[in-house]
Order: C-alpha cells, then structure tokens, then sequence
C-alpha cells in the first residue's frame, strides 16, 4: 500500500478492506491514506469513493443486477468493488467526465489482474452512461421498503423501523440526510479561549466557520478546512472535534464545579472532556469504560486540553458497586446501534442487524439500572444514545421508570435555549433532516428521595 499513488487503487484496496475483514471505514481509510503517496486533490478523491461507495452499495449492486451478465454477489470480489467504484463517479460525482470514470476504471481492472474481463468493465459502464442521458437506469420496485431501500442505499430492516416511527415522508428525508458528507463541528474550550477568538484566528489563516444555536461553545466548519491536527489552536488545546449534538448531552447535564460526576460509557472522551469544561475543572469526574484503547485516546484528550479533574477507570460499569449514592450527576452515554451517525460511520449499514440491537436495548437497561444506584438522592442521570430507535431509547427509559418509580423525567424549561428538541414526554430527540446534526435521544432523569420498592 506504501507505493500507491492512484486514488482510485487506494479506494480498491481500502474497500477490500472493510468488505472482507470488517474493518471500520474510518480506520482502513486513515491508515490507507497515512501508507499512501498522494496529493491533498487525490486525497480528497480517496475519501469521497470510499465513504460514498459503502453509503452507496447496495444502489450500486442493483445497477450491476440490472446492467451486467451476472448478479453484484456472483462477480469476484475485487472486480464488484471496480464497478462500484466506476458506477460511484458516472451517477454520483457528475464533475468527473464520463470518459474519465470509464477509462480510469477500465484500467484499474487491468492492473488488478481483470484484463480479460476489461471488456465487461468497459461495456457495464458505457451501458450506464448510455441510460443515463435518457432517464435514471436504475430500476426500483414498487414496494416502499424495497423501492426506499434500494435508492438510499439502506437495509431494509432500517427503512422499516423508520417507516414504524416516522412515516414514509421523513423516512425518506432522514435517507437522503445521511447519504451526504458529514458536517464537522467544533466545540470551544472555554478555559482556554473564546468563540469569537477562534473564528477570527481561523478567518485569518483562510478557514470559514459559523456559530451553531443553540450552543454557545459550537462552531461548524465551513471551507477551507484542512486536517483537525493543522487547525489553529488545536495543539493549544482551543478546541475539540464534536458534533453539536453531542454537545447538548453535557448541557443538559448541566454539571456544577466542585461536584461528583460519573461518565459510564466515556471513552474517547468528548462528552467528559466537555463536561470538565463546564464545570470549570473543578470538582471530581470518574471516566469510566472497559476499552483500554478507547481510554488512551481520552487520555490523550485530557492531556491535550490541560483538564486535571478526570480520574479514568478501566472496566465494565454493570459490576462497579463502590459508586453507590456518591454521585451529584451521572452520564450514561450507552453503547447503541447508531443510527443518528449514518453518514459519518456508513459501515454500520453494512455489519449491524436486528438481532445485535436487542442484544444492544439488554445491554443498555442493565447500564440503566447499575448507573442509577451511583446517584445521590435528589441527584441526576441523564441516558443518551446516537440512534434513531424506540427499542434503544423510548422503551429502555420507559422500562426503567416502571421499576423505578421514585424516578422521574425533568424536561427543560420552556424557555431553554434546549426546549426546540424538547417532546411530549420530556425526553429530547434531535432528528438529523431537521436539525442539522447527527441523530440523539437524551433524557434527563431525577431521583426521588424514597427508596426504590
């Protein structure tokens, strides 16, 4: 992988990657492109195939259905992955020339051991390119599930449960939103620094941001981004990467400086280090998570923003008893399917199920009801996931409270800056098609001062 210096060969092997040993896409491509030789432009190229082909792979294998001899499955592997990649550029990036995506695809195939097979490469394209100037080439049923799951590119297990909780309209809008580029926020450390400093130092150095309401600390990347590590002030400790809506879960904690804060789910760390901000660094934040890995990174955080009030804990948060009552708030930000995080980790679409998403809602009430006992009366637990499903989210609280009746949900005010993602029930729920940001569910529970029965 060192010598490449062809962004569409990087694609090929970065693909095979993730298709065949399950790597996270994320991964396969940083270390793809950290061992690669290529120019920011290729760079660029690399990232775009590879995140929109795994967005984008079952629509791709319905084209091959539809325009080849054989079926996307019956293909050898590398050469379903040259076809997507060719499909990717003629339907999607319409600013690469149709000749250009056929050529540079007809030699990939030569070059990866497919010469004889070139011709197929060559034909399955122009066939494509030849539809497309007439109508869309892409055939759909008529079967909403199908019909949804086939143009967005999504399982039809997930098209169903939304089309149960949200209806075909934004079923539809929510597919559309997670087959974009993932936005990027930044949240401001305000020990360090101030939102309006950031903006003028990055406006300085070419790189446009807006503030993000209704969040003081958020800013969104606009253009001329480079890497996060090349940003002005990241090594000063100015900012983190975080998605706005992750920023609203230590918000809503709302944690006081001098308290006992326990973090169950911590690792990597953006929601503690947040939290740590918010308090002003003073008081006591336990970090806790059974990734040793996953806590080096959080580590590596704290250190970067010069935060002293973090203790890290290693270890699976169901068997910690020795927190019992001793916490004024705990985060429990659980271990969920993501389904608000589509379009910034698109392998979920290919390697999560069903059946690991009950596993997942077992998983979840157990942290429930084990996170609870570390609460102070009167104290505060706020339950968080980045999925859009009621079994993870509505029925695990709900659960919780018909257990727990000294428990109770505390909304936000009416007039809190929070209260737009407010619902009915209390809980917030932030809808990426509307709110511009990745997919949550967050409840802010209380407990009560009688014991549980």
């Amino acid at each position: 992988m060192q010598n490449i210096t062809n962004p569409r060969q990087l694609t090929l092997v970065v693909l095979r990657e993730i298709y065949r040993r399950n790597v996270y896409t994320d991964l396969a491509l940083d270390l793809g492109l950290k061992k690669a030789n290529l120019v920011n432009v290729d760079r660029n190229l690399a990232t775009e195939l590879v995140y929109g082909i795994v967005r984008r792979q079952r629509t791709l294998d319905a084209l091959i259905d539809q325009l080849g001899k054989k079926k996307a499955i019956q293909q050898p592997p590398d050469l379903r992955i040259i076809l997507h990649i060719g499909l990717y550029q003629l339907r999607y990036l319409t600013q690469i020339p149709e000749s250009a995506a056929v050529n540079t695809t007809v030699d990939l195939a030569k070059k990866n051991g497919f010469t004889q097979l070139s011709g197929v490469v060559n034909g399955l394209l122009r066939a494509y390119a030849r539809l497309a100037k007439q109508e869309d080439p892409l055939i759909l049923p008529v079967a909403p599930v199908q019909r949804l799951g086939i143009l967005y590119s999504f399982p039809d297990w997930i098209i169903k449960l939304w089309l149960a909780q949200f209806g075909n309209e934004t079923t539809e809008s929510l597919c559309e939103w997670f087959n974009q580029s993932p936005l990027i926020d930044l949240r401001i450390n305000p020990l360090k620094t101030t939102r309006e400093e950031v903006q003028r130092a990055f406006l300085a150095d070419g790189i446009k941001v807006s503030p993000v309401a209704p969040l003081a600390q958020a800013l969104r990347l606009i253009s001329g981004s480079r890497g996060i590590s090349n940003l002005p002030g990241f090594e000063q400790g100015w900012f983190t990467v975080q998605d706005s809506s992750a920023q609203l879960v230590s918000h809503l904690l709302d944690p006081q400086p001098g308290e006992t804060i326990i973090d169950a789910c911590a690792a990597p760390g953006g929601k503690t280090t947040h939290i740590a901000e918010l308090m002003q660094d003073k008081g006591i934040i336990w970090a806790c998570d059974r990734s040793s890995s996953r806590l080096k990174k959080l580590q590596e955080n704290q250190e970067r923003l010069n935060l002293k009030s973090i203790r890290i804990l290693a270890g699976d948060s169901r068997e910690f008893t020795q927190f019992y009552e001793i916490a004024d708030r705990v985060l429990l930000d659980a271990p969920c399917s993501g389904l608000g995080t589509l379009h910034k980790r698109p392998d979920i679409r290919l390697f999560q199920t069903d059946d690991r998403i009950q596993e997942l809602s077992v998983l979840q009430q157990e942290l429930l009801e084990q996170t609870a006992t570390w609460v102070k009366p009167k104290g505060i637990l706020v339950y968080a996931t980045c999925t859009l499903n009621v079994i993870e989210n509505e029925r695990v609280v709900e659960n919780f409270l018909d257990k727990h009746p000294n428990w109770t949900i505390h909304p936000p005010s009416v007039d809190s800056p929070f209260a737009v993602f407010a619902t009915q029930q209390g809980w917030l729920k932030v809808l990426p098609n509307q709110h511009q940001m990745d997919g949550f569910f967050i409840v802010k529970l209380v407990k009560g001062l009688a014991c549980d029965e």
